[in-house]
């Protein structure tokens, strides 16, 4: 059999046959990398997936040291000055799809709640709403925020209402989003919470996906390697989770917002997801009733989510945030 001698080639094509062996080894050297990552150490590229979407959103992480907390906080784009703040059991990164549709036009900052996330926490502490509510206006005066809109999901809700009663010189407007802390029809989450049960721990991707079903009108695809990765956090976390739930069951942490309503005189927007599992949507009853001194008041409802309307509806969310903020 002839035998090809590839020194007889033209220059330029052993030159290629060199680069495409090269980036041959390159993709298979990536492959192994990767996948031995995502089997044996997952957090990496979780990790490095949410850097991935802060940078597509425009953001920044930042540290500052306000009060009793080292906060941990995105910040970036253009225009206005949002704050959003996350809900019980979960982080800034939440915000991320819904920050993607906000940096265009607005300035955005997105803390971790003090002893969410990645911001520090004590444990002989109280990290109830009215608690929180005083460490952020720490935060405020540290960052030197002067007027913004404050959007607040869930127990964040309950947070961003407290802080606009006491602090409207800085809450130009109030925007809640499926609010813990407003009178709500009792549903089944309320009863079993309210009796000791605490749907937010778990400790298999079973007990995660048994969460997720509360929360999510429909289950997001996550692969089975990041599912561990927010167990681990989750398993970690169980002390802190089961502490905070047990304060937030006083009633005058889950009424924290419905007994302050008259003191709102911002414009304030409700939104909720129509199938709100958590808090149920006739919360947004007790919060029209309620707002007696408030110039404005909007409600809006979104079909096809359950209680993460940032998550399941992000663009949706985006121009209902978009049209409330420029009408005032």
């Amino acid at each position: 059999m002839p035998t090809t001698d590839t020194s007889t080639r033209p220059l330029w094509q052993r030159m290629l046959l060199r680069r495409l062996k090269f980036l041959a080894i390159v993709v298979v050297a990536l492959g192994v990398l990767l996948g031995g990552s995502y089997l044996f150490a997952p957090q990496w590229l979780f990790r490095a997936n949410i850097a991935r979407e802060a940078m597509a959103a425009h953001l920044e992480k930042h540290t500052v040291q306000a009060g009793d907390t080292t906060w941990s906080y995105y910040e970036g784009g253009q225009g206005p000055t949002i704050v959003l703040l996350h809900g019980f059991a979960d982080g800034k990164d939440v915000w991320l799809p819904l920050a993607k549709e906000l940096t265009p036009h607005f300035h955005l900052v997105i803390p971790d709640l003090p002893g969410w996330g990645e911001s520090s926490r004590d444990m002989r502490a109280s990290y109830n709403i009215d608690a929180q509510a005083a460490r952020l206006q720490s935060f405020v005066q540290t960052l030197g925020l002067g007027r913004f809109l404050l959007v607040g999901h869930s127990m964040g809700g309950a947070v961003a209402g407290t802080y606009a009663a006491e602090h409207p010189e800085h809450v130009g407007e109030l925007a809640l989003l499926d609010a813990f802390g407003l009178k709500f029809d009792e549903n089944d989450f309320a009863r079993e919470t309210l009796a000791g049960k605490n749907p937010f721990v778990f400790s298999d991707r079973a007990g995660f996906w048994h969460a997720a079903d509360m929360v999510f009108e429909k289950r997001p695809t996550i692969p089975g390697r990041f599912v561990d990765v927010l167990v681990a956090r989750n398993v970690k976390d169980h002390a802190f989770i089961e502490k905070v739930l047990a304060e937030l069951r006083e009633p005058s942490q889950y009424l924290a917002v419905q007994n302050r309503l008259d003191q709102l005189t911002m414009p304030v927007l409700g939104l909720w997801c129509h199938d709100d599992k958590v808090i149920d949507i006739s919360a947004l009853d007790g919060l029209r009733n309620g707002l007696t001194h408030a110039p404005a008041i909007s409600t809006s409802t979104l079909n096809g989510c359950g209680h993460m309307p940032e998550l399941e509806k992000p663009e949706e969310t985006a121009r209902i945030l978009t049209a409330f903020a420029l009408s005032h």
